[in-house]
């Protein structure tokens, strides 16, 4: 009779809730699930070194199968890991960061844009659509982040643009998705109904403390400050029933961390129990700006623990928290888009990248968008992007984590660094998987 052998996997995290139930989650399946208090022995038991031997599984342990908690135990995981990271090697997926102008209306403090390029003039424009024209009847999916500079300053780019995706889109029976990072100030009522008619789901906006904060540290050009503006533009996105998703992003360092309290009540004043609005709170760095000796950043302990305590806190208060997060955590999630061979980041003059926060390091600049719908590429640039390299180390293999990122949640951090890049998901991962659970039982 044939031995049946069950083993636990290499890549579970374990938990708790508040409440004291299980959390298991497993980065392979990207499954997160709680057990209650009368399933934890057999759980437990269950996942001791030496496993499962010769039984029939019961049903809590076939569930566990099944959400790849519990294995065979002549599954190669390392097999596994290495099979799914050939899924970022998918060209029936498109990836596009545009960039519809390099100027902004803002000057914000800790910003690593030079905003010598204006708006994407028409020649770079049908060169886009031609591209995607070309490569239509090869996708399935087409997803278009929309960047800048601040890319609302240039909304009749995004339309132009936007129309031509989504009718090839339809054309060929492709999944289109299109996403946004903007400061918000532009985005009034009618704006949002565009770009809502555009198919743009998903925002980042960000606001950096109570008004008199944020208008220091995002500094508008000219006279006034921007906070009343862009809250009223948010406020008026909740009064409708569109069907969309923003990231309240908060960039936080030692000056304005004294004030997030504050920030955050005006988050649940205003948006509580409105799913469609989340908070993402993240640490500012150095990223190349010419204010970037300046810059009073937090120390790593800090960043590590202050971005889940502001989330914490924010459950607490009703506000959700971005789904940024949890999908951080699923296969791939953590795995940087410039690893990608079908993602691309595209200038507003036309210049091809790879990375969107390098543009001047010469290792990203890979070409250029011709009129005719060609991409010019150094392929020996593109290259050190998408090929394995000094990223796979042996911790990196051995790490829980690796089916996420693979050793590439940043590939420009090991670059300037000579360091692991690991996000801040997989840090603090029981912190986050204990707070996943909160957000999910936010009434």
């Amino acid at each position: 009779m044939k031995q049946h052998n069950w083993v636990r996997s290499r890549f579970n995290a374990i938990s708790s809730t508040k409440e004291g139930e299980l959390l298991l989650y497993n980065s392979y399946t990207g499954a997160i699930s709680a057990f209650p208090d009368e399933e934890r022995e057999e759980v437990m038991a269950s996942l001791k070194g030496h496993g499962i031997i010769n039984t029939e599984l019961t049903e809590l342990q076939q569930q566990m199968l099944e959400m790849g908690f519990i294995i065979p135990s002549d599954v190669d995981e390392e097999r596994r890991a290495q099979f799914l990271f050939q899924a970022v090697n998918r060209t029936d997926v498109l990836h596009l960061s545009i960039l519809t102008t390099e100027a902004c209306n803002f000057r914000c403090v800790y910003c690593y844009g030079d905003f010598v390029k204006g708006k994407m003039p028409q020649d770079i424009i049908e060169g886009l659509k031609t591209f995607v024209q070309n490569q239509a009847r090869t996708l399935r999916h087409l997803s278009i982040s929309w960047f800048g500079g601040e890319p609302l300053a240039a909304s009749d780019v995004i339309g132009e643009l936007s129309e031509a995706f989504i009718e090839v889109c339809a054309q060929w029976g492709i999944e289109y998705s299109a996403e946004i990072l903007t400061n918000g100030y532009f985005l009034k009522p009618k704006l949002f109904a565009k770009l809502d008619q555009w198919q743009i789901k998903r925002y980042m906006i960000t606001l950096d403390g109570p008004e008199e904060i944020h208008n220091a540290r995002r500094n508008l050009i000219g006279e006034g400050g921007s906070f009343q503006v862009i809250l009223n533009n948010l406020i008026q996105m909740k009064k409708t029933d569109k069907d969309f998703e923003v990231a309240l992003r908060v960039n936080f360092d030692n000056d304005n961390l004294p004030y997030m309290d504050e920030l955050i009540d005006i988050f649940a004043e205003h948006f509580a129990h409105d799913r469609r609005f989340q908070t993402y709170f993240r640490p500012v760095g150095r990223m190349g700006g010419k204010n970037d000796a300046h810059l009073p950043i937090c120390d790593d302990a800090t960043k590590d623990k202050m971005i889940w305590e502001l989330t914490q806190t924010a459950l607490d208060r009703g506000v959700a928290m971005s789904s940024i997060v949890e999908n951080a955590l699923m296969p791939l999630g953590s795995t940087c888009y410039c690893v990608k061979p079908n993602a691309f980041v595209v200038g507003s003059d036309g210049s091809l990248y790879k990375c969107s926060v390098a543009f001047d390091e010469p290792i990203n600049q890979l070409g250029k968008v011709l009129p005719d719908g060609t991409f010019d590429l150094d392929y020996d640039k593109y290259a050190y992007w998408v090929t394995p390299g000094p990223e796979r180390d042996k911790a990196c293999d051995a790490c829980f984590f690796r089916p996420s990122c693979n050793g590439n949640h940043c590939k420009l951090y090991r670059m300037r660094n000579d360091e692991r890049p690991c996000s801040f998901e997989k840090k603090e991962i029981k912190k986050v998987l204990e707070t996943i659970y909160q957000d999910h039982t936010l009434a």
